[in-house]
């Protein structure tokens, strides 16, 4: 009998001890990177990523410098990032200003055309994978769709930010604050780009974990 009660005590501890790990190592992952100027310490930090976002922009053309800086842009890389509410008063909370959420900062029927277009049905705005996807998915059809060519990501984050239709009727002239912001993605995707070409080599090769 005592044998039986030790016994049991053990396996809760062990059963304790293991969902506590698995906590604590998805906070982690899910935590952002600590140097968020520095692409290559992105990279090396946060296991898988490199992966991902290389396979995204091949898949839908576009830079990973232009697409990770997007995404630092909208989220600072934070996986459940939420729009501020409104304050009544002053302090009171009111409702969120819009439906964007998770890494890229996408709205529900953004996410929802997404998911439709292409195919990736099973797609979750906080997994750093199924965003980093769409980033380029949205920049793909803004290149197609609008003209701007792929390289371009001034032009492209303003169609990120305005969506296409609001692109098209030029919505973002009048937003100085918004021009300032692209100008700023920009120079962060030339600092992205020249960064990374120090270390893709070395993010390529074959000994590499991921």
């Amino acid at each position: 009998m005592l044998n039986n009660i030790l016994l049991t005590k053990a396996k809760r501890i062990v059963f304790v001890a293991v969902f506590m790990s698995l906590a604590f190592l998805g906070g982690c992952a899910s935590s952002p990177p600590k140097q968020k100027d520095n692409l290559c310490a992105v990279f090396d930090e946060k296991n898988g990523w490199y992966k991902d976002a290389k396979k995204a922009s091949q898949k839908w053309h576009i830079p990973i410098a232009t697409n990770m800086a997007i995404m630092h842009q909208e989220s600072r890389f934070v996986a459940k990032a939420k729009p501020d509410r409104k304050k009544y008063l002053g302090f009171i909370p009111g409702p969120r200003k819009s439906s964007a959420y998770g890494y890229s900062q996408a709205k529900k029927d953004t996410w929802k055309w997404y998911k439709e277009k292409s195919g990736h049905r099973g797609a979750d705005r906080n997994d750093f994978d199924d965003a980093i996807d769409f980033i380029a998915w949205y920049n793909n059809m803004s290149a197609t769709r609008l003209g701007i060519p792929r390289h371009d990501t001034y032009s492209l984050y303003l169609a990120y930010h305005e969506g296409h239709g609001g692109y098209e009727r030029r919505t973002y002239k009048n937003k100085a604050w918004l021009l300032d912001v692209a100008r700023k993605v920009n120079q962060r995707a030339q600092q992205y780009n020249a960064q990374l070409q120090k270390c893709e080599k070395r993010l390529d090769s074959s000994w590499w974990p991921f």
